[in-house]
């Protein structure tokens, strides 16, 4: 059995080492995602129905706390653009990740209705895999595998005491 775990074990991780690469990464990353880190300025031009209301314009713009700043005849201004009420033209800037590291953090924030929930859901069982296998690297009786055990509650712990505290 011992034999075997470390087998899966090795294995799995090479298999999984790409993988755990770009979780990393995405997942550094993510921590500055209310931040302006690594983004770009990027200014989109979308054409939406004339006359919409002001509502109606942050919401089809997907822009959080829409508030127009001052009306000017047919165009309104927001924080970060125009949108012409009598063309439909709405322009205003984004602020983006490069495209790779874009789609590197949507492979990591995938939900269930995302076609990646199957990898998400294989690599966090993975994982759990690793968290078990780990205690078959070594014999049980040994003062490495205590001392394991140690790091492992210790690590359990901290953690415990970062959520709820």
């Amino acid at each position: 059995m011992n034999n075997k775990m470390r087998m899966y074990h090795r294995y799995l991780g090479f298999f999984l080492s790409g993988i755990m690469t770009v979780y990393a990464i995405s997942g550094i990353i993510l921590i500055f995602r209310d931040t302006d880190f690594l983004k770009r300025k990027n200014v989109v031009e979308v054409e939406l129905p004339v006359n919409l209301p002001n509502e109606e314009v942050g919401k089809s713009l997907k822009i959080r706390e829409f508030t127009v700043d001052r009306e000017d005849g047919n165009t309104i201004y927001f924080k970060t653009g125009t949108y012409d009420r009598s063309t439909g033209l709405a322009k205003h800037s984004v602020k983006q990740l490069p495209y790779a590291i874009d789609k590197m953090t949507k492979l990591h924030k995938a939900n269930s209705g995302s076609r990646f929930f199957f990898l998400n859901i294989f690599f966090g069982l993975s994982l759990l895999f690793f968290v078990v296998s780990a205690f078959w690297m070594f014999i049980p009786k040994t003062p490495i595998f205590r001392k394991g055990i140690y790091f492992a509650l210790a690590g359990l712990g901290l953690s415990l005491l970062l959520i709820f505290f």
